[in-house]
């Protein structure tokens, strides 16, 4: 048996699937999954309840004391978001709040406000933990790094299809056209932008099917942290 703790970094631009390939790598080593995407997105869902526009760093900044941010898991094992005490974890899922957590995720002082939390469940737990600096910044000695991607059109696609699910009337060209900002703003940023740790696999799941791309990432995981079944 294993006991020592892992950790994996997948990073990854908006729409790749990170979330869900995360999350099903987790469940399926019995580790625990960090969604930090969402811990920007209930910080940006705080901005824009407070009227303060995305890029108004002073604005945003001046907020900062007065959040209480936190997330648990439910009985399904999937992470909730609290702002304030409130479960907003459906809410932060829109267009307009994935722009404000691009934004807003640009902000050194937003990055340090949540660095600490995103931190301390690595250094106690095995974690698999996806956004878009995990391997770079946030745990850069992480024993495996992963940077899973996909074409943009792909990717507006499924994301296309996710809120459909939820009845938003986004149409394709709204998605793709929100993606690709999204794209520009998280790889162009001055604080912490996307980009492939020097050290990190990458994963192209644009003609992989979600199982598919599951059990890449999985591979890389049993090959890294449990070779020759030492699990």
């Amino acid at each position: 048996m294993n006991n020592t703790l892992c950790s994996v970094a997948i990073d990854g631009p908006a729409g790749a699937g990170k979330s869900t390939i995360a999350k099903a790598a987790a469940k399926r080593f019995g580790f625990i999954y960090v969604d930090t995407g969402a811990i920007y997105r209930t910080v940006g869902l705080a901005a824009c309840r407070a009227g303060v526009a995305k890029d108004d760093v002073q604005g945003v900044t001046a907020l900062l004391p007065g959040l209480a941010v936190r997330f648990d898991y439910g009985p399904d094992g999937a992470q909730r978001m609290h702002l304030n005490g409130e479960d907003v974890s459906g809410l932060i899922r829109t267009p307009e709040i994935s722009l404000y957590a691009s934004a807003v995720s640009a902000i050194p002082e937003v990055r340090a406000f949540l660095l600490d939390m995103q931190r301390e469940m690595a250094r106690t737990m095995s974690v698999v933990m996806d956004g878009r600096d995990i391997g770079t910044v946030v745990l850069p000695d992480a024993g495996l790094k992963i940077f899973l991607t996909a074409s943009a059109e792909e990717r507006a696609k499924r994301r296309l299809a996710e809120l459909r699910e939820k009845g938003d009337p986004s149409t394709y060209e709204e998605v793709l056209a929100d993606m690709r900002l999204r794209d520009h703003n998280d790889e162009t940023r001055a604080a912490a932008p996307l980009k492939a740790a020097e050290d990190a696999v990458l994963v192209d799941t644009s003609s992989l099917t979600l199982e598919q791309s599951i059990d890449r990432v999985c591979a890389l995981v049993e090959e890294r942290f449990f070779p020759e079944g030492t699990k």
